[in-house]
């Protein structure tokens, strides 16, 4: 039966392609998770936390605990919709899940729960998030907490807040 998609943030599209399927026939576990990455850059890249940081700014993040779930298989030539259901953060911690859904029939195919640390990549150890990147992220967490979901969250208690 197909979800209630409540629309959040939609951060990517993706085909899934053949190099991506195993001998099952559908998406292998790990291209799942290349794909939600996609999309978590997406987002990064908003907060300034993503690639061109890291190059410039030697400021990034990474991931240390992850939870995934895998609702319905999504085989070769589906397309699938990555959204940010969930977002939250303290001074040093950043904690999202993202929700993928096969775009044709409207089916949650899978979902990731994040915990990912704020990090300087010139001494690689935990940081504090900046004040101007802490506004983007309340900012951009105010404007659509109204759709996002708190249930069945397995990280919440890991923020300290």
């Amino acid at each position: 039966m197909p979800y209630k998609i409540i629309k959040s943030v939609l951060l990517t599209t993706k085909k899934i392609i053949k190099e991506w399927t195993d001998y099952n026939g559908h998406m292998n576990l790990s291209y799942y998770i290349l794909v939600f990455d996609i999309g978590a850059e997406v987002i990064l890249s908003k907060f300034k936390m993503g690639e061109q940081s890291a190059k410039t700014t030697k400021k990034s993040t990474m991931v240390v605990e992850t939870h995934t779930t895998y609702n319905q298989e999504v085989k070769e030539g589906d397309e699938v919709d990555v959204f940010l259901s969930h977002f939250d953060h303290d001074n040093k911690r950043l904690h999202y899940k993202l929700e993928m859904y096969d775009k044709a029939k409207n089916t949650l195919s899978a979902t990731t729960e994040v915990l990912s640390l704020y990090i300087d990549l010139s001494v690689r150890k935990v940081a504090e998030l900046e004040e101007e990147k802490k506004a983007i992220i309340d900012e951009f967490i105010n404007q659509n907490k109204s759709n996002f979901k708190s249930d069945n969250l397995k990280f919440s208690n890991k923020l300290k807040k």
